[in-house]
């Protein structure tokens, strides 16, 4: 069994995949900022490293007999000023590669988002020949693109870098879909263009089932996307979702040229447009399948939530 070092290990993503790993019989540190992350970490069976991100002096130590060493932190407010994202997205993904080389880890698995090839236009059967847009109007997906960039180009001898790019993660306790039945509630959301767009998503469990064979699996110096392989109609699956979270507000629907004018971008791109993938790449390489189907995923939700307001 491994020793795997982790940052972002007390949010969404991060939580399952120190359970995934910690299920698996490794060992696991985890970085983290506050106490309420600590306790978080290590309730799942890791042991917490306080430190900052950006600061790798008060943490890198930790990083020592690691194996993997796997990245999920990042900015996660999209509204973020540009400053912001890249001394945290940027800066702390260069941090952690330049930790994790330094300590002789073997293998870096960096946790990318398809949103670092968004400049404007739909992704539409896209593979991982599609370029990153660094260039990108929109300072959230610029910066994804640049710390993707640092991760691959650093792959080098005894150093793995990859990068694993799930898409739309959900699952029970996502802060997305909490976030965005908690707009809706608030009257803060609307169907662009009726909201009708064709998207991949992933239950965060096939997100974690990618980033450890992007571990096990993963080519040098090569990105990966990985979904459920069920694509959805983002209306009716947002919908399912908003009426187990008892979303009850009338949702309007917004025109392409309003939404333009009102809502920003990533935004706007991330609700207002088709995004298609291709796993073929994963599949081939890593031998990813998903682990949870997407009815599966459902109910997991449905329980979850039951549970909780049992």
């Amino acid at each position: 069994m491994a020793q795997a070092f982790v940052t972002g290990g007390s949010g969404f993503i991060g939580r399952a995949l120190i359970r995934r790993l910690v299920g698996d019989g490794h060992t696991v540190r985890a970085l983290v900022r506050s106490e309420a992350s600590a306790d978080k970490v290590a309730a799942l069976g890791a042991e917490p490293v306080r430190g900052e991100l950006t600061e790798p002096a008060g943490w890198q130590d930790a990083v020592a007999g690691s194996e993997v060493f796997f990245h999920l932190a990042a900015e996660t407010d999209i509204t973020a000023d540009r400053e912001r994202q890249e001394r945290v997205t940027v800066g702390g993904t260069r941090a952690a590669v330049e930790a994790a080389h330094a300590a002789g880890v073997a293998t870096f698995v960096n946790c990318g988002s398809e949103s670092a090839l968004l400049a404007g236009e739909p992704l539409l059967d896209v593979d991982e020949t599609a370029p990153l847009r660094p260039d990108s109007e929109a300072a959230y997906c610029a910066v994804k693109a640049v710390a993707e960039q640092i991760v691959l180009d650093a792959d080098a001898p005894g150093f793995t870098t990859v990068s694993v790019r799930p898409r739309f993660v959900w699952g029970p306790e996502s802060s997305l879909t909490e976030g965005l039945a908690a707009a809706a509630k608030a009257g803060h959301f609307a169907w662009i263009e009726g909201g009708r767009h064709t998207t991949d998503v992933t239950y965060v469990d096939n997100a974690v089932e990618g980033l450890v064979r992007g571990w096990q699996h993963g080519r040098p110096g090569q990105a990966y996307f990985v979904t459920d392989q069920h694509r959805v109609v983002l209306r009716e699956f947002l919908e399912t979702l908003f009426s187990l979270y008892g979303v009850d507000t009338p949702i309007p629907d917004m025109d392409a040229d309003i939404a333009a004018r009102v809502v920003p971008v990533p935004a706007r791109w991330f609700v207002g447009q088709s995004c298609t993938l291709r796993t073929d790449k994963a599949v081939a390489e890593l031998g990813y399948r998903p682990i949870v189907p997407y009815a599966a995923g459902l109910t997991a939700v449905k329980e979850a939530l039951f549970s909780d307001a049992a």
